[in-house]
């Protein structure tokens, strides 16, 4: 599947959390998230139950708080897609702080806060503790088809490339005077797109065709063969299963 590749997400540690299979912790998080979105937005109560137990999780990793809140700035879309929903939605209509609001839109505005905030934050949890590379080999092991984990080992892989591609461009474009602050600037922004789209194209040919010299076939070997114990099961389980409970508590009360 390839060398390692460490990611700014990643945050190294020895915790039990660390210490589990990938795929055990890909099924984990995935259950979780399907049980949030499966929870009445009326039980305000159990998305704060919800959020405990994701913190729970990362005291026991050792991810500090502030990391995990760094981290979720990536969830800015939905938030001001959220507090527009009380504007746009139409039905009844309250007041909150003087202003004219949409009861229906404020409901849909913390269905979404709430549940894009609990996913984001345990996509990022299993990020901080799981290495990319183990990424790639949980999906594969929690047998995703193989087409798509190889893209995404290519993305992991040659992203930095094309990355460090258009920083060369942009030096070569700042060493010419070129400073790119205006709508002027932007027919060669965007023919420098052009370019780098072509230079990876190209890249991306060369790089096919020496795997195929080297005997590529199609599918990737499996350097690793991750295998998960029934305890460790157990404890991957311990979030999802408790989430449902307070799930099924926050449809009977």
């Amino acid at each position: 599947m390839g060398a390692g590749h460490a990611h700014k997400l990643y945050r190294h540690a020895h915790s039990p959390v660390h210490a589990l299979p990938p795929h055990c912790k890909l099924a984990a998080v995935f259950c979780f998230v399907l049980v949030v979105v499966s929870t009445p937005r009326e039980a305000m109560w159990a998305f704060g139950l919800y959020a405990a137990l994701l913190a729970a999780v990362a005291a026991v990793a050792r991810v500090p708080a502030g990391f995990l809140l760094k981290r979720l700035v990536v969830e800015v879309p939905f938030v001001a897609f959220a507090l527009l929903m009380p504007f746009v939605v139409p039905g009844e209509q309250t007041r909150v702080l003087g202003v004219s609001v949409s009861v229906p839109g404020l409901w849909g505005a913390w269905n979404v806060l709430a549940k894009a905030t609990l996913g984001v934050a345990a996509s990022v949890l299993l990020a901080s503790t799981t290495e990319l590379r183990a990424v790639l080999l949980g999906l594969q092991r929690l047998k995703l088809p193989p087409l798509l984990v190889q893209i995404a080992s290519f993305m992991i892989r040659y992203g930095d490339v094309v990355t460090d591609e258009m920083r060369r461009m942009s030096i070569a474009r700042r060493s010419r005077g070129l400073e790119a602050r205006g709508v002027r600037q932007w027919r060669v922004l965007a023919a420098s797109a052009g370019a780098l789209f072509i230079r990876s194209y190209e890249r991306g040919e060369r790089v096919h065709l020496a795997m195929v010299s080297r005997g590529y076939t199609g599918t990737m070997p499996v350097i690793d063969e991750v295998t998960a114990t029934r305890a460790q099961w157990a404890y991957a389980a311990t979030l999802p299963v408790l989430a449902l409970a307070v799930c099924l508590l926050g449809w009977t009360l």
